[in-house]
């Protein structure tokens, strides 16, 4: 990424750099983060959007570039030194981003490094979430209820831009856990309890308000596999007096979080 010869395609405007073509190879190497393959390989992510890009620099993640369309390159100088700013073309913009009506701002910021397994503490577990609405709805809410722990097992790339986009920013304050099962019940802590969020049979949200515990939502689709349930130290159920057969991931997990938090 460093070593892309940016002066290809490129000019000046004033000090500010400029990328004026959409075959720039920075500007192929920022679109190729919009892939699991390229983030991992550079491990890099894109975040957009003057409040989403905010939270990140207030929460002190390694910015690599701002790309500002000419109309929102006043609002960069803002948020960042000029030596950071590259300015693009709206059709550049277009490209580079991944939401429907691009706000003229985006970032590409280093991925951080994994938490070590004695920062984990109550949260959530997000077990085979494929849905990146979902993980990110999930992602803020926890961050909403000052729980500072995401484990990520299989699933999605939090660090998509569909995450990030649907965390609102909030994940650039999570310790963001990715591992196997396995590895999580190797590392997690005996007074930290795993309680798996089922849809019926399991004891009222009521018993773990106010605890420490790792509340684990599984996939969209499957819910939790069975021999995963049965390694959890509780099941926990949100009572449906509606009689309706089941709640959405991000709505069952929202509110669990914040019956958990109150």
């Amino acid at each position: 990424w460093r070593n892309i010869e940016k002066k290809f395609y490129m000019t000046s405007y004033k000090s500010m750099k400029q990328i004026v073509s959409r075959h720039n190879p920075e500007i192929k190497a920022v679109c190729e983060l919009h892939h699991r393959k390229g983030r991992k390989q550079k491990q890099l992510f894109i975040a957009e959007g003057l409040r989403i890009i905010q939270t990140f620099l207030e929460h002190h993640h390694p910015l690599v570039s701002l790309y500002a369309c000419q109309e929102q390159v006043s609002l960069a100088k803002t948020l960042v030194q000029e030596n950071y700013i590259t300015r693009v073309t709206e059709e550049i913009m277009s490209k580079m981003s991944t939401a429907t009506s691009p706000s003229g701002l985006l970032a590409v910021f280093s991925i951080p490094s994994s938490p070590t397994w004695d920062q984990l503490t109550s949260g959530i577990i997000l077990a085979q979430i494929a849905d990146p609405g979902n993980m990110g709805t999930l992602i803020r809410t926890a961050a909403a209820m000052n729980f500072k722990t995401v484990v990520v097992v299989d699933g999605c790339d939090p660090w998509s831009p569909k995450v990030v986009q649907a965390s609102a920013g909030t994940i650039a304050g999570i310790h963001i856990f990715s591992c196997s099962w396995q590895e999580l019940i190797q590392h997690k802590k005996s007074d930290i309890p795993l309680c798996a969020l089922v849809v019926s049979g399991g004891k009222p949200l009521q018993d773990i308000i106010g605890k420490q515990a790792l509340l684990i939502v599984g996939n969209e689709a499957q819910g939790m596999p069975s021999a995963w349930i049965a390694q959890c130290d509780e099941r926990v159920t949100i009572p449906m007096p509606g009689n309706t057969e089941s709640l959405n991931a991000a709505v069952a997990g929202s509110i669990a979080l914040y019956l958990m938090a109150t």
